[in-house]
């Protein structure tokens, strides 16, 4: 099993980055940063299952789950076994618009 972290995912942590440096301590970003890796890892060893994200199922697509940390919402799909992480959002930012221009390049 392996964690794949897609290009939009990865500059949402990158902007998350900027932000949470611009705004906190280095210490709070690495914090905050351990605290996403280690959520995805326990999404990848099936320890811990995410809820279908609210938005998609109400529209009858129910494989892309989300999990929270304490400041993100990470958004993820398991395709045979392996772990896709498609958006990392601060729970301040405007999620469904982020959803939606996801969903746009799809």
């Amino acid at each position: 099993m392996a964690i794949v972290i897609l290009p939009d995912a990865q500059e949402d942590l990158l902007s998350l980055q900027e932000y949470m440096l611009n705004k906190w301590s280095e210490t709070d970003w690495l914090n905050a940063e351990n605290e996403i890796f280690e959520k995805l890892a326990l999404v990848d060893t099936g320890l811990l299952t995410g809820e279908p994200v609210q938005e998609l199922a109400s529209v009858g697509i129910f494989e892309y789950q989300n999990v929270f940390t304490s400041h993100h919402k990470l958004v993820y799909r398991r395709i045979h076994g392996d772990v896709y992480v498609y958006a990392m959002a601060g729970h301040r930012q405007d999620y469904p618009t982020l959803l939606m221009k996801r969903l746009l390049k799809l």
